[in-house]
């Protein structure tokens, strides 16, 4: 079960607990889950009854109570324990992880878009600058990988270097050029206006090359001031975007190798405690997506790849088998499992506008 289908089982739980006259209040539009923090447990957490608790005039452990039969009821949830003033804690049952495997495989790239901004039609708008103009093309992409359509427009025409070298789509989208300068508007309208205007890069960034460069630009918060330097472009640990590369390039590496050995990926059972923060963190990729696009901050796509990314290496030594060792399911399964955290690396990579090369 992926967060989103556990948001969605959540706002089901409500619904059942309001049909059948447990709770008097209206079901919210969307329920954030996220990772427990410190005193939670489980899988996932949710504060939906402490935001329902005044609506309803009833304490937050109460709602709290009514809503966990209800979720208990979904035959991919284990456990729900009620902790703190009402936090329901969730715990999946072992059968999830190789769910989420399968649904990672069979959506490819596209694992993590949605349709939590269907239909909306958002329109950007960038000063003439390189990183405003980068966080717009990549901005772009994510708000159309939920679904929303885009319109971008710029000040005046960007120089075709940021074209040619950095990759960025220079077309004016008749709909979208011209609009006037906006603040952003309300949920509840048609339409978005929205004036990109990240703190400017301080240097040329066109020396670093398109992908290099663009993760300058895009990995820090737009609030922050981008460094531009050589730091980039080295092939060591403490570069981010190496090692998100190069994370991706191993699981290719490990599919050829495998494929030598006469065996091909087969989700299943993976245990291990090696394995659990990557488990965590690809499913979290479609819940990261949605907020990336909502907020409209590509760092947030950016920071979780790399979070992705140093989560896969200590699954990778034990996918292959040793000496004289026959494939087994386990093998089988661990490599399913770095099939999918490449995936969602090069998916998210390709939303920023940056190449995941096979060999690195």
């Amino acid at each position: 079960m992926t967060p989103v289908e556990l948001s969605r089982t959540v706002l089901h739980a409500v619904r059942r607990a309001v049909d059948e006259g447990e709770l008097r209040v209206t079901v919210p539009e969307r329920v954030v889950v996220a990772p427990p923090r410190p005193g939670g447990c489980g899988d996932y957490a949710t504060n939906v009854a402490l935001r329902l608790a005044r609506p309803a005039g009833e304490p937050a452990r109460r709602v709290a109570e009514i809503l966990r039969p209800h979720l208990l009821r979904d035959g991919r949830i284990a456990e729900v324990v009620v902790t703190g003033p009402g936090f329901l804690n969730i715990s999946l049952r072992s059968a999830a992880p190789v769910a989420l495997v399968q649904e990672i495989l069979r959506c490819g790239p596209r694992y993590g878009h949605g349709d939590s901004l269907g239909g909306r039609l958002v329109r950007l708008r960038a000063p003439h600058e390189v990183r405003a103009v980068v966080h717009a093309d990549a901005l772009g992409r994510i708000l159309r990988s939920q679904g929303a359509v885009v319109r971008t427009g710029h000040d005046r025409p960007p120089e075709e270097a940021w074209s040619t070298v950095l990759g960025v789509d220079i077309h004016l989208d008749g709909p979208g050029d011209g609009h006037p300068d906006a603040t952003d508007v309300t949920d509840g309208t048609d339409a978005t206006d929205v004036r990109v205007r990240p703190v400017p890069a301080p240097a040329d960034p066109l020396p670093l090359g398109r992908d290099a460069a663009r993760w300058a630009l895009l990995h820090p918060a737009p609030h922050d001031r981008p460094r531009i330097g050589a730091e980039h472009l080295v092939q060591r640990e403490d570069n981010p975007l190496f090692r998100v590369r190069y994370a991706h390039a191993r699981t290719r590496a490990l599919l050829r190798n495998a494929a030598d050995l006469g065996f091909a990926p087969e989700p299943g059972p993976v245990t291990g405690a090696d394995v659990q923060p990557l488990l965590q963190a690809l499913a979290d990729h479609p819940r990261v997506l949605a907020a990336a696009a909502a907020h409209r901050a590509p760092d947030r796509l950016a920071r979780h790849l790399v979070a992705v990314a140093d989560a896969t290496p200590p699954l990778l030594p034990a996918v292959l088998p040793v000496g004289e060792e026959k494939p087994s399911a386990a093998h089988r399964a661990r490599l399913a499992l770095a099939d999918a955290a490449g995936t969602v690396l090069a998916g998210g990579l390709s939303l920023l506008g940056i190449d995941a090369p096979d060999h690195l």
